[in-house]
């Protein structure tokens, strides 16, 4: 769990110079070979090619304590950093949360169905043990993904108890619960018929996938309070995937906060100024206040 080099990917909203923490102390756990060569970078700024699963730390020059682990979509082939990610790292850090990215192990490129729970989980335990170094409180600790990574985010906070591998150092006696979830426009069911996304497919080489990474069908009580928002247009991941999450969550009586928009689509990220989806991080705020975590 050294702290290294890694440069970040940078998009046009760009966030401070980051400190680096690889999640596994040697080779990371799960069958599979891997992809070979470097990490490859689209025009859009979508890494694939991910051997060396780590946390890229962003910290605001007046942190409030607050840590948000930010995890990127692509379908389990690419993770969304240009798009997604950077620019809502660079926000998060306006608001004085301390921006972690999550760089996972991509099912794509031939690593196990189970490679990117397994460093969402660890990622959370990593980051808690260097909560004092790094001046955050170890109970303010949250997730925010979007598509993809919004199932990754969800699976994280609804199968923390979940020995998705074995403990390599003393970070695993940690808690890898969240504290609390943001999940915009999530994958959330792999069943029909909302199975309609690429990650569905990536995460077929696990036999039970369906079963094992739909969201909903693991939500107990001891979820943590959860902010979704997602577009009635969107195409790619079917409204009902929030909606259905909402549901459980409320069935269970974990508070939660639905946000539908009329029209964004999929993929937005930040939002472009002036549309409706770009409403979001000023939602967010507003309940990650009123919840106690910011």
């Amino acid at each position: 769990m050294a702290c290294t080099g890694h440069a970040a990917t940078r998009g046009a909203a760009e966030p401070t110079s980051p400190v680096s923490i690889d999640l596994w102390p040697s080779t990371p756990p799960g069958e599979g070979p891997g992809p070979r060569g470097p990490e490859r970078v689209s025009t859009s700024g979508a890494v694939s090619n991910v051997s060396v699963p780590r946390i890229e730390i962003y910290s605001p020059a007046h942190p409030n304590g607050t840590a948000i682990i930010v995890i990127g979509g692509g379908g389990y082939a690419r993770i969304g950093m240009g798009h997604e990610v950077m620019p809502t790292a660079a926000w998060l850090e306006t608001q004085g949360v301390t921006a972690v990215v999550l760089y996972y192990r991509l099912p794509a490129d031939h690593w196990p169905a189970v490679a990117p729970f397994q460093d969402a989980q660890r990622a959370i335990r990593v980051l808690r043990a260097h909560a004092q170094q790094l001046g955050i409180n170890p109970a303010r600790v949250g997730v925010l993904g979007f598509s993809a990574g919004g199932n990754l985010a969800g699976i994280a906070e609804t199968r923390s108890a979940a020995s998705f591998y074995r403990p390599v150092d003393a970070a695993d006696q940690l808690s890898a619960r969240p504290d609390f979830a943001a999940l915009l426009y999530p994958v959330i069911s792999l069943e029909q018929p909302y199975d309609t996304t690429r990650s569905g497919r990536e995460l077929s080489t696990q036999a039970d996938a369906a079963q094992a990474y739909s969201v909903q069908l693991h939500v107990t009580r001891n979820a943590p309070p959860t902010f979704l928002a997602q577009a009635k247009d969107d195409p790619i991941a079917n409204i009902g995937n929030s909606q259905i999450m909402y549901e459980a969550l409320k069935k269970n009586g974990v508070p939660a906060e639905l946000h539908v928009f009329d029209t964004g689509g999929h993929g937005w990220g930040m939002g472009t100024p002036g549309s409706e989806v770009a409403a979001w991080p000023g939602l967010f705020a507003t309940w990650a206040r009123r919840n106690g975590f910011l």
